[in-house]
């Protein structure tokens, strides 16, 4: 609304200062006359919608007037087609509106030599040359002004986009973690102390069953904080590979039989180590959540270019399950790196998560 109001101002002005610099009286008796001044100058109204057009109008029907005043003046009637120039400049790439305004100065150039001064280094033609470069340096001006503009506002998206993945990830796999051992674990000490005395086998429930309304709540927020296509967030290394022996631990005591084979020459960029380790983090979350305390195999060694994450349990058939927030960050976080994931159903029961890792490109 701004912006029409603003080419509406622009549009009477130019048209009143035309035939307020015509110095002859008959015009304002020519309808012919005034029906040119008010094309040139009224089609400025929708420059901005229909650029070009304009221009080409804009310009016919002011050389139009000049000629039909022709020795009365009203030569800033041009002002109308150099506005339309510079709103060419603002919304067209540089070499489109370079070429455009050559052929505008030179159009009009020709007409005044031809018609009214006959020299082609006249006043008013160097007087126009130097007005149309004027608009088109402005124009440009404007439009490398909206470009940085949008070009900062896009990059204040994506570094929010970032920050929002970045924490998602961090609750999914690190709070999203603890919470699901400390489940496990209140589930597993009441199991075991069946004849416990009953404050205590209470406090557990209570403790089971707040960890799990706290994992739900969880995945709701990391589920409001992703949306579907998405880039992936920056990978920052917390936690790697030299902290797997822990991990391990804390899976085995909250009941999974793991067995581990890994290759410790393997030397990882930081993001690979992370990424690994976060693979791995995942799938034995999924295992103790989904088949319970069943033996788990890990294998971690290079194979040719990659690093080979391999993750499988056994236990019974399943079907392949709906990818949820934890596979799709774990598929991001691989292919981010220019690795490859598959997650699914064993033949024979069980499950299986391979993941393969660059290890020697950088970070």
């Amino acid at each position: 609304m701004r912006h029409r109001i603003a080419d509406v101002a622009t549009a009477v002005v130019v048209w009143v200062a035309t035939l307020l610099t015509t110095t002859t009286g008959d015009h304002l008796r020519d309808g012919v006359a005034l029906s040119f001044a008010a094309v040139a100058c009224g089609v400025l109204v929708v420059r901005r919608r229909w650029p070009y057009p304009v221009l080409l109008i804009s310009t016919v029907a002011a050389e139009a007037y000049l000629a039909k005043v022709y020795g009365g003046g009203g030569t800033l009637v041009l002002a109308a087609p150099l506005f339309a120039l510079y709103t060419v400049a603002e919304a067209a790439a540089r070499r489109r509106s370079l070429w455009v305004a050559a052929v505008l100065v030179l159009l009009i150039g020709a007409f005044h030599t031809a018609v009214k001064s006959g020299h082609l280094l006249g006043a008013e033609n160097v007087a126009l040359a130097a007005l149309g470069g004027l608009a088109l340096a402005a124009g440009e001006a404007a439009r490398n002004r909206h470009a940085y503009h949008a070009e900062a506002e896009l990059r204040a998206r994506e570094r929010i986009t970032a920050e929002r993945l970045q924490l998602a990830r961090d609750l999914h796999d690190s709070v999203g973690h603890h919470l699901a051992l400390i489940n496990v674990q209140a589930g597993v000490a009441g199991h075991v102390l069946p004849d416990g005395p009953a404050p205590l086998r209470e406090t557990l429930e209570q403790i089971r069953q707040s960890s799990r309304s706290a994992l739900d709540e969880l995945r709701d927020a990391v589920g409001l904080l992703r949306r579907p296509g998405e880039p992936a967030a920056p990978l920052e290394p917390a936690v790697g590979m030299a902290t797997l022996d822990d991990l391990l631990a804390g899976f085995e005591r909250a009941g999974l039989r793991i067995t581990c084979r890994r290759d410790d020459e393997c030397r990882l960029t930081p993001a690979a180590d992370l990424v690994a380790y976060r693979v791995v983090q995942e799938s034995l979350t999924n295992v103790r959540k989904h088949a319970g305390p069943v033996p788990v195999q890990v294998v971690l060694r290079p194979a040719g270019d990659m690093f080979l994450v391999l993750v499988e349990n056994d236990g019974p058939r399943v079907p392949r399950p709906v990818e949820a927030h934890g596979l799709t960050g774990m598929r991001e976080r691989v292919t981010a790196l220019g690795g490859d994931v598959q997650a699914g159903p064993r033949p024979l029961g069980g499950f299986r998560v391979r993941a393969r890792l660059p290890h020697g490109r950088p970070a």
